[in-house]
């Protein structure tokens, strides 16, 4: 390590939980489990979140994946991830394979590697403010600084009269394209007749069916033209049963849950999927996504990043994005929220990224002590 290079000196981890509202009308029984962050169950959001300060007193923000799994992630940042950070580069490229091989035994996911994707986001941050420029631009150079969104949905009991009003109210909102999280042929069907033929129509079924359950909802959901089906099998990451279906039908996505940077990217390279949707906080942070999206320019899989968040990793999801194609947008979650913690919070159709070196998260303080749950601080003792 060069003399002159800052060193990772602090991590304070901060966890957050925001209320908000989807504005249901009606609520009963669902087809997915209380674990899904699309579930009435959920009234409020979650996020961990990361700064790491170096020896030059910058600071960078980086979120893990968390929701109902905070408790793990929150003790791997606590107990294991932070402390090996202390003292080391704080410089994603210098210190990213060691941290990769000082945990290879702990998961390709999991706790642990939601902990290192956070850290990894954080030491982007902090590069690009030495280097004076936004991340996106120290990414790609010929980054956009405009990019669109689509309004990811959550699960309304596969009413169709429901998921009809919902489309509706995000058509009222400027979105003009949509994520589904319901899985069956009405619901589906209504969405399609309130967003019109041209609008791009999705639906996330959270790994609903077997392969043959798989097959039969590409039959019934023909009509409505999704664009992509995501997750549909369990196991996630069967990638012959997932290959199979992309064959047939051209319209597979996944990765939200795949097993680090070499699944998803295994996953691509058997034509899995057509569309590869690595999360930022589970893959591996920024570094992690830059393997996948190389991954997508070799194998001409659209890479199209998953972001069902509203912290830092909202922001490093943006900042991807505008270095991706122009028809590539930001996953929004289509939520009320009474407050925003941030300038991109809740934001959407359309997001103008700003100019401030990083990733420009800059989180209002007292929305984030309003709401703060738990705050600790790794540092040498």
């Amino acid at each position: 390590m060069s003399p002159s290079q800052p060193t990772v000196t602090r991590l304070e981890m901060l966890l957050t939980a925001l209320p908000f509202s989807a504005a249901r009308r009606v609520t009963g029984e669902e087809s997915i489990d209380e674990y899904n962050a699309s579930s009435q169950t959920f009234t409020r959001m979650e996020a961990l979140m990361v700064k790491v300060t170096d020896s030059e007193g910058r600071v960078g923000w980086g979120e893990a994946f968390g929701h109902r799994s905070n408790p793990a992630t929150w003790a791997a940042l606590e107990e294991i991830v932070g402390p090996f950070f202390l003292g080391r580069a704080a410089d994603p490229q210098a210190v990213r394979s060691e941290a990769e091989y000082a945990f290879h035994a702990f998961g390709r996911t999991g706790p642990v590697h939601y902990a290192l994707s956070a850290v990894d986001t954080a030491l982007w941050d902090l590069a690009a403010q030495r280097a004076g420029v936004p991340l996106r631009r120290l990414l790609d150079p010929r980054a956009r600084d405009t990019v669109g969104c689509y309004a990811s949905l959550v699960h309304y009991g596969e009413d169709p009269v429901e998921v009809a009003h919902h489309i509706g109210r995000a058509q009222q909102a400027g979105y003009c394209a949509f994520k589904l999280h319901e899985s069956t042929a009405g619901a589906v069907a209504a969405a399609r007749a309130q967003a019109g033929p041209e609008a791009a129509l999705m639906t996330d079924v959270n790994c609903r069916w077997d392969e043959a359950g798989a097959a039969q909802a590409l039959e019934d959901f023909a009509e409505a033209d999704l664009l992509w089906l995501e997750e549909p099998v369990f196991p996630p990451d069967d990638t012959d049963a997932l290959a199979r279906l992309n064959r047939a039908s051209g319209r597979i996505s996944a990765g939200e849950n795949a097993s680090g940077v070499h699944g998803m990217v295994e996953q691509m390279r058997a034509g899995a999927v057509s569309y590869a949707q690595p999360s930022v906080g589970k893959i591996g942070g920024v570094s992690g996504m830059r393997e996948v999206i190389a991954a997508g320019r070799e194998t001409g899989v659209a890479v199209v990043p998953h972001c069902f968040y509203y912290g830092p990793a909202l922001h490093a999801t943006a900042e991807l994005v505008a270095t991706l194609g122009e028809d590539v947008q930001v996953e929004v979650p289509f939520l009320q929220w009474p407050q925003r913690l941030h300038r991109l919070h809740g934001a959407g159709p359309t997001i103008t990224l700003g100019e401030d070196p990083g990733l420009g998260f800059a989180p209002d303080e007292q929305v984030l002590a309003d709401h703060l749950m738990r705050r600790a601080v790794v540092e040498a003792s």
